[in-house]
């Protein structure tokens, strides 16, 4: 508790310091451009890679990232990609950010749908994009990439919707003031922030000086009377439930860099723990007091019965989605629920602004250690994968994903697709130190491609394990270039292309047996060979045909081991799938149905 006080009352500090070189004017101090002023903040925010594509107008900038010694450029195949890939990259790279830099209207306007991703699933995105020069802002000539009437604001505003903060790079004199604020605005707040670099501005010169203050990861306080009085409240609810909590965590876990203050309360109090879909790795899985995933009406029936009839209910970065909540069919009454979020809190009826679970966390682990001897008496169910017995040859989807259980490994960063791939990994135990990169709640197809570009350069930079991409054949059509720069960059993932010969959870919704859900086959195996630069690299392709296909592989030790990229095409029928998806489904479908019918 004393460490993230300190830590909290340090970046309080730093934040003042910050305010008053604002403020005093800086004589004979070193000078740096705004461009590598930018590019220095982001180095010592950790970021390493920066994506996207060059265009005219972000030429002068990508020379000095190119010439940057400690940040790479990561050339995409186009700029929806590329705000994947920073999205991925993001999302394992913890306490720093994704970059995407892109150009003037045409460019940044392909990027809106994945940075609309990142916002919606909170990742921390910075978007970089070079605009005409300030001179051309205010006489606004009819430039290529314009609309032909003047609006040089229409693509700013395009994206207002999907970020928290803009800021518009103008003036040297306040530059170095918005980036850092557009830079600590983004990581704090786990969302994307939109910045403009005009042409002209990239070599403007400003002061060093406001760089040797670093910038803060921490929110600020909360107010000490009442957290305390919170404290108080959840303790109260706590001791009249008799101790019988159960513990349910969510994405914001992840987002908000509580992991380990999730851990340390749940190892003091002893209270079992579940995960929700999109907060699936933000507990251990190896923990002998975590049961697996909650679903609300889609959960196992062991898993509904604990959650459900806990007298209290401690939610941790909950997010109420329709497909993280089994179409919101959860069975938790307000008045045995409290939440816990990045900044507030809710115990049953009553809100909390400004309670944030980070420094909430580790005082609220002392207040209820208390109830350590009877909590950790209450059963878990065990968390374990069975893989059935079937009589066919078929891989499906029943028996595809319990058979993987055995293939990950600790510290495996496993990225998977909206659809089949998401419901499948749901209730497969995953070893310790995994990261599983989903995208539940946006849901765009192909997100999983780019993103796994961007999560192995995190991942080889932070020493991670193996990367696992598991994405549909449909999905895998709209961003298949991808796995040109990952080849290029010498990564390595084993990618499981699950051939199910089109859009299956469209299938499972609407349309059955309706030829737009159809897509053509690719020669799957042979893209490899595409996209790999003449040649220049290994590379390993594979086909699974049967399930005898599939356990030769995943037994091979030399496959298991991430040497080259490889990609295995996953044979599937047409209209199978996990059973969790083929719930959600069902439920979706009869909810589009009754609204057409009440129309």
């Amino acid at each position: 508790m004393a460490d993230i006080s300190t830590t909290t009352l340090k970046a309080e500090v730093d934040r003042l310091h910050l305010e008053i070189q604002a403020l005093q004017s800086k004589t004979g101090s070193e000078r740096i451009t705004v461009g590598k002023y930018l590019l220095e903040r982001l180095a010592q925010m950790g970021v390493t890679h920066i994506f996207g594509l060059p265009g005219d107008f972000n030429l002068t900038f990508l020379d000095l990232i190119e010439d940057h010694p400690k940040i790479q450029w990561v050339g995409n195949c186009n700029e929806l990609n590329s705000s994947y890939a920073a999205d991925g990259y993001a999302r394992v790279k913890s306490n720093s950010l994704g970059v995407i830099l892109t150009t003037f209207g045409v460019g940044e306007l392909s990027a809106i749908n994945g940075i609309a991703g990142a916002f919606s699933e909170m990742v921390p995105v910075l978007h970089i994009v070079g605009v005409p020069t300030t001179k051309e802002h205010k006489t606004r000539p009819l430039l290529h990439h314009t609309l032909g009437d003047g609006r040089y604001n229409a693509y700013r505003e395009a994206s207002a919707p999907f970020v928290i903060l803009e800021e518009n790079l103008m003036n040297r004199n306040t530059a170095a003031t918005q980036i850092d604020n557009a830079i600590s605005e983004c990581i704090t707040k786990a969302r994307p922030v939109y910045m403009t670099l005009p042409t002209d501005m990239v070599y403007q010169e400003i002061s060093t000086e406001r760089l040797k203050t670093p910038l803060s990861h921490s929110l600020p306080l909360n107010d000490p009377q009442m957290e305390e009085y919170v404290i108080d409240s959840i303790f109260e609810r706590v001791q009249e439930a008799e101790g019988d909590v159960v513990v349910l965590a969510d994405a914001c876990v992840i987002r908000h860099g509580v992991r380990k203050e999730v851990a340390e309360f749940l190892r003091e109090t002893g209270f079992p723990v579940y995960a929700t879909p999109m907060g699936k790795t933000a507990i251990d899985e190896s923990w002998h007091r975590y049961g697996g995933i909650y679903v609300g009406s889609l959960t196992h029936p062991s898993i509904k019965d604990k959650v459900e009839n806990a007298k209290l209910m401690i939610s941790i970065g909950l997010l109420s989605t329709d497909f993280n909540t089994g179409n919101f069919s959860y069975n938790i009454p307000t008045r045995r629920l409290i939440e816990l979020h990045s900044s507030w809190t809710k115990i049953q009826y009553g809100l909390y602004e400004g309670i944030g679970m980070k420094q909430l966390l580790p005082k609220l682990t002392e207040r209820l250690q208390h109830f350590y001897p009877v909590a950790h008496k209450i059963p878990v169910p065990k968390f374990q994968a069975l893989v059935p017995q079937e009589q066919t040859h078929m891989i499906s989807h029943a028996w595809f994903w319990p058979r993987l259980a055995s293939f990950f490994q600790p510290g495996d960063v496993i990225v998977t697709e909206t659809g089949t791939s998401n419901f499948g990994i749901l209730d497969i135990p995953l070893p310790t130190g995994c990261r599983l990169i989903s995208q539940v709640l946006w849901g765009s197809i192909g997100w999983s491609v780019g993103s796994a570009l961007g999560a192995a350069l995190a991942a080889r930079e932070r020493g991670m394990n193996r990367v696992i991409l598991f994405v549909g054949d449909g999905s895998l059509q709209l961003t298949v270039q991808e796995l040109s720069p990952m080849i290029k960059n010498g990564l390595r993932p084993i990618i499981f292309v699950l051939n199910n010969k089109g859009y299956t959870i469209e299938r499972c919704i609407h349309g059955k047996n309706r030829k737009y859900n159809d897509i053509s086959n690719w020669d799957w195996p042979a893209l490899l060979d595409v996209f790999n630069d003449s040649g220049k690299f290994e590379t390993g392709s594979h086909v699974a045909r049967n399930k005898d296909d599939i356990s030769m592989l995943l037994d091979d030790k030399s496959f298991n081991h991430a040497d080259k990229i490889k990609i295995v095409e996953v044979q599937m029928g047409a209209f199978d799938a996990p059973k969790s998806l083929e719930r959600q489904a069902a439920m979706t479908g009869a909810s589009h149905r009754a609204v057409a019918a009440v129309n």
